[in-house]
């Protein structure tokens, strides 16, 4: 089973906003969503959920259209709030429950515990507008899961969160996936696709740049980095003169660089020891997802040759598929 996108257009007062979009999410995985502001993500999970629908292509969930299924089969988190700010938390939870057909003993349950797994158990008689917006966001999480849906569409769910509010909701997820749930989402903080996603579409000006799982998306720049830290010298500005090295990134914690194709990685390390001071850090690694969001989005930090890969991605047809 899937959810198959194929070939949609989506237009508003003559202006193209999604463009020939195709793509495959297989059930029980996570999905990346990705793209700048304005590519059409918002339009695209919209359409999925049949509150608006393309001009051309279909969209179905194991061959069936998707405007035939059951609205309890979709759990829906918008990137704009949805809550009632003058409800209590737990009168917002059993509203929304029960819009679903849930039976009032299982709605307490579920309540109680996700509640309870995100640690504002002690908020439940509030009201909303009194919450903190990390602490709102959990409680729309909430009112997108307890009905148990099928497949989850969130529209940067990770919003206002903390490190460690940010870390349960990756692992309230995980728990959801491994119940076999099909979990889509948005959002702009590569770390967490890295973390959670099995497969990821970018696109931009509603079409799709780069698609696979995210090994194959990283792979797909043919290219890597090289990451170095020396004890006592975090710039490492003897770099600057070697030729055949660009240095893309100082930080704190490493140097990260793109090397010319004679230059070897060892041959690196080898000058970085004749030169003194402790190697903390050494890696050869493919480029991060949020380098390769830029790159594909803004065009910029990759060398031209490498910009476009037309195999990555490409189904029968040519169109760009998961």
């Amino acid at each position: 089973m899937s959810l198959l996108i194929r070939n949609i257009y989506k237009s508003y007062s003559g202006v193209p906003v999604i463009r020939d979009l195709s793509m495959e999410v297989a059930q029980g995985s996570i999905f990346g969503f990705l793209g700048p502001n304005g590519a059409g993500k918002t339009t695209t999970m919209r359409m999925i959920l049949d509150i608006i629908r393309p001009d051309q292509g279909k969209i179905t969930w194991n061959d069936q259209p998707v405007q035939t299924i059951d609205r309890q089969f979709w759990g829906y988190l918008p990137e704009e709030r949805g809550l009632y700010p003058k409800m209590t938390v737990e009168d917002q939870l059993l509203f929304l429950a029960r819009l679903y057909g849930m039976q009032k003993r299982k709605m307490q349950q579920e309540i109680d515990y996700w509640l309870d797994y995100f640690q504002i158990s002690s908020y439940r008689k509030k009201q909303v507008k009194e919450l903190s917006k990390g602490n709102q966001q959990k409680v729309q999480f909430l009112a997108t899961i307890l009905h148990d849906p099928t497949v989850l569409i969130m529209d940067e769910p990770f919003s206002g969160l903390d490190p460690v509010n940010a870390d349960l909701l990756k692992e309230a997820f995980l728990e959801i996936y491994r119940k076999g749930k099909t979990i889509i989402f948005s959002t702009h903080q590569m770390q967490q696709v890295e973390e959670l996603c099995h497969q990821v579409v970018i696109i931009n000006k509603g079409q799709i740049v780069l698609s696979g799982d995210v090994k194959q998306v990283k792979h797909s720049t043919g290219r890597k980095v090289l990451r170095l830290a020396q004890e006592h010298d975090r710039e490492i500005r003897w770099l600057d003169d070697i030729p055949g090295i660009q240095v893309t990134k100082r930080r704190q914690d490493y140097v990260e660089m793109n090397l010319q194709t004679h230059i070897h990685p060892d041959e690196i390390l080898a000058e970085a020891l004749r030169r003194g001071g402790q190697v903390t850090h050494f890696e050869l690694a493919d480029p991060s997802l949020h380098d390769i969001f830029i790159e594909k989005v803004a065009g910029i930090g990759m060398p031209d040759a490498l910009l476009v890969n037309p195999k990555v991605g490409k189904g029968e047809e040519g169109n760009a598929v998961v």
